[in-house]
């Protein structure tokens, strides 16, 4: 298991576009076999499949692909955020120095968020939640 130094370090010479490529990273803690044996079930994946089909249905309707093949301009159109959640965008935008191709990203991370929540606006959560699932990429 490498320490957060040496993820660091290798995250170092990754270079910006490479990085801005990237949409998300979770990162996992490894678990000893003993949690990982006594946890509970999770979801099945039919389960865990149907909101995600609904979110796909839902952006084909919109705007007749999924959000991962939209373009700067059709982003433009179908990823708007409300008022609070373009202000987080910005400020976060702004403090982690992202560039232009890394913002499209997370708006279209945080439509997909959106989508999968229902609603037809990107909202301040959706975008929070988009930009903590791309942090983990930024250099520290």
């Amino acid at each position: 298991m490498p320490t957060s130094d040496q993820v660091a370090r290798y995250q170092g010479r990754l270079s910006g576009p490479l990085l801005d490529r990237i949409d998300m990273m979770v990162e996992v803690p490894g678990l000893p076999p003993e949690l990982l044996a006594a946890a509970p079930d999770g979801d099945d994946t039919a389960t865990v499949a149907q909101p995600v089909q609904q979110a796909r249905e839902r952006q084909r309707a919109r705007q007749d692909c999924v959000n991962a093949q939209l373009s700067p301009p059709q982003l433009d159109r179908h990823a708007r955020a409300d008022p609070a959640a373009q202000a987080l965008l910005e400020r976060s935008i702004a403090a982690l120095g992202w560039s232009a191709r890394a913002q499209h990203r997370l708006l279209r991370v945080a439509r997909s968020i959106a989508d999968l929540a229902g609603d037809d606006a990107i909202q301040k959560a959706h975008v929070a939640e988009a930009v903590q699932l791309r942090r983990a990429l930024v250099r520290q």
